[in-house]
């Protein structure tokens, strides 16, 4: 029996084999954008939300994918190898890639925060592929981030991942404003953060000011 992992896991290999995001992959078949974002594959009371026949229809007329290479996604042995998109290493897989002064524009994320769009730089993820479908890399510029972070510093990005006090995040607000922080305390109205550089004072939103918050997995330091 499939599962509902499987199935949603199929869905982002799939958009990878065709270096879409999952927004990317639902807008080319016709869908509204956030059909397939994380936040669309739970209910609001946590029960399993899963794909409709008539969506994985469409994503195979609009990538010309047959079903035998949809189910082939679902099977690990068979999956596409790392370098169906990008030429890669054995150490890790191609992410996108963005400087924090670019991130604050519109066009280059969707609403959970994914990577959207194309013309992204790539870098090389330093995990092994898979771990974490949809993150991306930002490159921190300027010195508002010391002493934790420098110029020129790459943070690994996971939109979708749970988030805990004292978790490292990087937070865009609805005005564009793009920023590494310290979760110190959320509740279901506001966020609390902490600055990372001491000289910078600590952050305090309404949630209806953020646009998406994601959690740093990895940095290269």
């Amino acid at each position: 029996m499939l599962s509902h992992e499987q199935i949603w896991g199929a869905i982002d290999r799939l958009a990878e084999r065709h270096a879409l995001t999952p927004s990317g992959l639902a807008r080319r078949a016709g869908l509204d954008a956030t059909s397939f974002n994380k936040s669309k594959r739970l209910s609001q009371d946590g029960r399993l939300r899963w794909p409709s026949t008539e969506s994985i229809a469409k994503v195979l007329d609009a990538t010309g994918a047959s079903l035998e290479q949809f189910l082939s996604f679902i099977r690990p042995g068979e999956l596409p190898p790392p370098g169906a998109i990008h030429e890669t290493s054995p150490a890790g897989h191609s992410i996108p890639l963005i400087g924090f002064a670019q991130a604050g524009a519109g066009g280059f994320f969707d609403d959970g925060g994914f990577p959207a769009g194309q013309g992204w730089d790539v870098v090389e993820f330093p995990v092994a592929a898979g771990q974490g479908a949809g993150v991306y890399a930002l490159e921190v510029q300027g010195e508002s981030m010391l002493p934790l972070y420098r110029d020129g510093d790459i943070l690994i990005v996971e939109p979708g991942a749970q988030i805990r006090k004292n978790d490292r995040v990087v937070v865009k607000t609805r005005e564009g404003e793009v920023m590494a922080k310290v979760l110190l305390r959320q509740s279901p109205k506001s966020i609390e953060l902490l600055s990372l550089n001491p000289e910078h004072p600590n952050r305090s939103f309404d949630l209806m000011e953020v646009e998406w918050i994601a959690r740093i997995i990895w940095a290269s330091q």
